[in-house]
């Protein structure tokens, strides 16, 4: 069979950066990130924390091709932000969030564990 192993999904080839950055020539205040063995799942979640951002002015993603694992992210922001910054505090953002989310689970979780 002519597909890739599986494993080429998650796991980023030696000598692979995570995420790259480029800056984009024509446009001020513009790049974008390519983020290596990601897919949608990812891409959504953090194109639309961009968005929340009111110094980003466009955020959108796309995925090159199926057999390719990666996704390529662009960002456009004001003069008061940089690409590079917009993208940082949207991770950030997103890691607070999801330890939040974590954190209200485990708790619902240990409150119904002490029932049964």
């Amino acid at each position: 069979m002519n597909a890739p192993d599986r494993y080429e999904r998650f796991v980023v080839p030696e000598g692979v950066k995570k995420v790259s950055y480029e800056r984009d020539t024509k446009i001020i205040n513009a790049a974008s990130f390519t983020v290596e063995r990601e897919d949608h799942t990812v891409a959504n979640i953090l194109r639309m924390q961009l968005h929340s951002d009111p110094n980003v002015l466009f955020a959108g993603y796309k995925l090159p091709h199926p057999l390719q694992y990666k996704i390529i992210v662009r960002i456009h922001t004001t003069s008061q932000s940089s690409p590079m910054q917009a993208y940082n505090q949207a991770i950030n953002d997103l890691d607070k969030e999801l330890d939040h989310l974590k954190s209200a689970f485990e708790a619902e979780v240990g409150k119904h564990a002490t029932i049964y």
